[in-house]
């Protein structure tokens, strides 16, 4: 079973995390001299991103958020599917004030690697979790 007090320690730690090394990033101006350093901040929000799906979708926690019936085996598609919204969702977003308001072109290969990176974030945490034996 997972310790939801130590998971919400390190969600808020991550989330400290990604945004000091964002406000640095903006600041130096690493998004737009640094082609790739979206990346490894998708990947970044990725684990956020599962650490949240762990805390929500816990299938031996007391305390549910939501229920899960399906049993363990279908935890991994929660976590997989959750990633994949949020993550989906951010780049809608991204689209709608880089493409639209700023006058940005549309670049579907960023957009899908983004999400790739959200994935590969979630899908680290939920192995992590695994290995460690707290799932």
């Amino acid at each position: 079973m997972v310790d939801r007090q130590k998971l919400s320690k390190n969600m808020a730690y991550m989330v400290f995390f990604i945004l000091a090394i964002n406000y640095i990033a903006i600041k130096l101006y690493l998004y737009w001299s640094v082609w790739y350093f979206d990346m490894p901040m998708h990947f970044l929000g990725g684990v956020f991103v599962g650490f949240l799906a762990i805390y929500l979708f816990d299938p031996l926690s007391k305390i549910k958020i939501f229920k899960i019936n399906n049993g363990f085996r279908f935890y991994i598609f929660y976590i997989f599917l959750f990633t994949f919204i949020v993550g989906f969702g951010w780049e809608v977003f991204e689209v709608i004030f880089k493409n639209i308001l700023a006058g940005e072109n549309f670049n579907l290969l960023d957009t899908i690697s983004d999400v790739c990176f959200d994935i590969s974030g979630g899908f680290t945490t939920f192995m992590f979790f695994i290995r460690k034996n707290l799932l």
